[in-house]
């Protein structure tokens, strides 16, 4: 992340979704293999072929492979890409900005510079205030509004927000990324120094 800043900006906090995602691919990796495991013994005691007389003994092995191909396929077609779409977002702000980062192989960037945000708002679903997660929507000029989906600890992640927009120095184009501003002496975040990661 360091190559990416510009000069005199600092990182305040770095954070990926909310981890409830990773629920449903949890239990399927687990539950995947302990069904897959209970076909098979299921097959083998010969219960396959009480069932369904027109299934003999030859095709116990197949069957015992194709529950085997199946909970391989549920891992690698369920589980793995929400891993991997979890691992590969990433939420970041900076003291200049706010930057949602999304994939890993194809990556998609969102950036929205502190000085032009007018408003945040943090909203909440039932599940989200249990977790204390949220969806921030920063406001800009001209009617546009970027919403930052399922952010782990919302409430707090706003605050940095605001306060990140409070220390930024008085009478700043928005539209540029001028750091002139700044003096040496009054960097804002100077006592947060590599800022806070949650990953």
């Amino acid at each position: 992340m360091r190559r990416d800043l510009a000069p005199g900006e600092q990182v305040i906090t770095i954070t990926r979704p909310q981890p409830r995602k990773l629920a449903g691919p949890a239990a399927a990796f687990i539950a995947a293999p302990a069904a897959a495991a209970f076909a098979s013994a299921w097959t083998l005691r010969g219960e396959a072929t009480r069932l369904v007389p027109a299934v003999s003994a030859d095709w116990t092995p197949w069957i015992v492979l194709a529950c085997l191909l199946a909970a391989a396929w549920v891992w690698l077609a369920y589980c793995l890409p929400g891993l991997l779409r979890w691992q590969g977002t990433r939420y970041i702000l900076t003291s200049r900005r706010v930057m949602a980062r999304y994939g890993m192989m194809r990556r998609r960037d969102e950036q929205v510079n502190l000085a032009s945000v007018r408003n945040v708002t943090v909203h909440q679903s039932v599940v989200q205030r249990i977790l204390r997660s949220g969806n921030i929507s920063l406001e800009t000029g001209y009617q546009s509004v970027v919403t930052i989906p399922d952010v782990p600890e919302a409430a707090r992640f706003r605050d940095f927000v605001l306060d990140a927009v409070a220390d930024l120095p008085v009478g700043r184009d928005p539209e540029t990324d001028d750091v002139s501003d700044y003096a040496d002496d009054i960097l804002p975040w100077e006592l947060r120094e590599g800022g806070h990661d949650e990953r």
